[in-house]
């Protein structure tokens, strides 16, 4: 079963407080990816996110591909760009290390490159409207109970 949430973000402040609002569905195993254009607020999303988690200095990881940040609580968040990558680099960062890890979330930005990634990831849409709003779309995969 799928569910899809629509949020119109009027400035960086909305999309950031958009992820502060996210972080409450967060737990440990979770691997979400980030679609959308360079400077729609992928980024300002996991700042927002990741201030909730008690983590700040939250930066890019477009050069250092991958930005591992640990929570007061213990919770990793692991912050990934596949901007710069083909395939082969891809595989070589060993983003499958950390799916499904008990004490760490996964956000990968530009997902497209990932030629496999989790059936069962979040998938965040981010489109720029104008220069200021952000269409936000989360669309996930709910696990039906087991009978």
């Amino acid at each position: 079963m799928m569910s899809e949430r629509v949020f119109i973000s009027h400035s960086e402040q909305d999309t950031r407080n958009f992820g502060v609002e996210f972080a409450k569905s967060l737990h440990a195993g979770m691997t979400i990816l980030l679609f959308g254009d360079l400077g729609t607020g992928k980024t300002v999303f996991v700042r927002g996110v990741c201030e909730v988690l008690g983590i700040s200095g939250v930066r890019s990881p477009s050069f250092t591909l991958i930005n591992e940040y640990k929570s007061p609580s213990g919770l990793y968040i692991i912050h990934s760009d596949l901007y710069r990558l083909d395939n082969e680099g891809v595989y070589a960062l060993g983003l499958e290390e950390y799916v499904d890890e008990r004490d760490c979330v996964l956000f990968v930005e530009w997902p497209e490159r990932w030629e496999n990634p989790p059936a069962n990831s979040t998938k965040i849409f981010f489109t720029a409207l104008n220069e200021n709003e952000r269409e936000i779309r989360i669309v996930s995969l709910k696990q039906e109970a087991d009978a």
